[in-house]
């Protein structure tokens, strides 16, 4: 996986093979699996390679189908489904092997004037206060591993806490909430469309996890098996990856072995730039509860 901001950048650029169809590079893991920020990244960067440079990214809404392979290069087919004269819309299907593996729609719009009006920010740490969760799998994964240095060190988080193990404001209307800083780890380039890619690449990190914070398990925990399911981002305002966001997470339900986590994302200045949610797989193999 990409190891700075320049092997993050070179990873999500996609090479344009044909009229509306690219290919996108895999990095050099050993997940069994693409990473579902990858794949969701990729797309968004080929579907916005067709539309006018005028129009930016404002929604996607997406399914993962299958999981990806880490082995083979991914196709991402663009369909044009909308050219209107301030919204553009766009169908990615990324394929491999002859088969979908991850369905995007997303929505373009050229920039206009509106009425403004936000949620204010939680009270919440400062990044520096917050642990660092590069540290926090070191301690976890088996001595000279180096997961986390291997895999995601091109971002940096700062864990902040959670409802059970505290670290968030008590709510016992919202059991199931998460709070992280989250930054890409290096300096991008003033491309807004680098920055859209690298925030859709991280986003698809720790969702699930939200979820599992009232029932006392990880997405690493013996016996659970996890996955996104599906991806949708809204973005209200213009941002910055590599400047801290704070992913104020809270997960609404679970149910039926998934779970739906929201999460707002605001600047370190207040800002709500985006809102995400993502309903993921959370299916446990360990005994049951015996009170159910």
């Amino acid at each position: 996986m990409p190891r700075s901001a320049e092997e993050l950048v070179e990873l999500l650029d996609v090479e344009d093979i044909d009229v509306n169809l690219f290919r996108g590079r895999q990095p050099d893991t050993v997940l069994q699996r693409v990473f579902g920020g990858q794949v969701a990244a990729q797309a968004l960067i080929a579907g916005a390679r067709t539309v006018p440079g005028e129009y930016v990214a404002h929604s996607l809404h997406s399914y993962f189908l299958r999981p990806g392979d880490t082995a083979v290069p991914i196709v991402y087919d663009v369909e044009s489904l909308r050219e209107g004269r301030s919204f553009a819309t766009r169908r990615i299907v990324a394929r491999q092997h002859g088969r979908p593996i991850y369905l995007m729609s997303a929505s373009f719009q050229k920039p206009e004037w509106g009425f403004d009006h936000q949620d204010a920010m939680p009270q919440v740490p400062t990044p520096e206060q917050g642990v660092d969760l590069a540290e926090m799998f070191g301690r976890r994964a088996e001595p000279g591993s180096g997961e986390w240095e291997r895999e995601w060190s091109a971002l940096d988080v700062r864990y902040l806490g959670n409802a059970a193990v505290g670290g968030v404001p008590e709510d016992p209307d919202r059991p199931a909430r998460a709070q992280l800083w989250i930054r890409v780890g290096g300096r991008l380039s003033d491309d807004p469309l680098e920055h859209l890619a690298a925030f859709t690449y991280a986003s698809d990190m720790t969702l699930i996890g939200a979820a599992l914070v009232p029932h006392g398990k990880y997405i690493s925990s013996p016996g659970m098996q996890a996955a996104s399911l599906d991806h949708t981002i809204w973005f209200h305002r213009p941002f910055r990856a590599d400047e801290w966001w704070l992913f104020d997470q809270h997960a609404p339900s679970a149910s039926g072995a998934r779970g739906l986590v929201l999460a707002r994302v605001f600047t370190q200045a207040g800002e709500l730039v985006a809102t995400v949610a993502q309903e993921g797989l959370v299916r446990y193999h360990g005994d049951p509860d015996p009170t159910d």
